[in-house]
């Protein structure tokens, strides 16, 4: 039996959400917020850690790339669907379509006020990032031996 580490045992989560035509803050502020609630039990990939400017030719291809490798590396998708972005529902759709992952969204939409594609590549939409979270360590958390 391969055993592995602490870390390596660690699930890893993607943090999607709306990126470009975001005010910065916000795109940063849920998940720094996420990384504090998460990071001591999970491996995070968040997209800001690169530096690329939309809009760019260049920038393009390597922004959808990157982001959809990190959507390959992950166990689970984190979603911020606080508004339509096209981005975030191409990670969703390639994720829980083609790669049949998790995806847990959190949402201030009701049910009724979410797009019929989200709710239905969405493993699970909770109100919040907190609700999110607890959702996240107790179905996902690492279970002692």
């Amino acid at each position: 039996m391969n055993r592995q580490s602490g870390s390596e045992r660690r699930k890893t989560i993607y943090l999607s959400g709306p990126i470009m035509d975001e005010h910065e803050g916000l795109a940063r502020e849920w998940r720094e917020a996420a990384k504090s609630l998460l990071g001591k039990d999970f491996r995070l990939l968040d997209p800001m850690r690169r530096k690329f400017v939309d809009r760019q030719v260049d920038s393009a291809n390597e922004i959808v790339e990157f982001d959809l490798q990190d959507v390959r590396d992950a166990d689970i998708i984190l979603v911020n669907y606080n508004k339509p972005s096209i981005g975030t529902s191409m990670e969703i759709f390639y994720a829980a379509y083609t790669l049949g992952k998790f995806v847990i969204a959190f949402s201030p939409f009701t049910f009724e006020n979410c797009s019929p594609w989200i709710v239905r590549f969405s493993t699970k939409i909770l109100p919040d990032l907190e609700e999110a979270c607890r959702y996240i360590k107790t179905n996902f958390g690492d279970i002692e031996e």
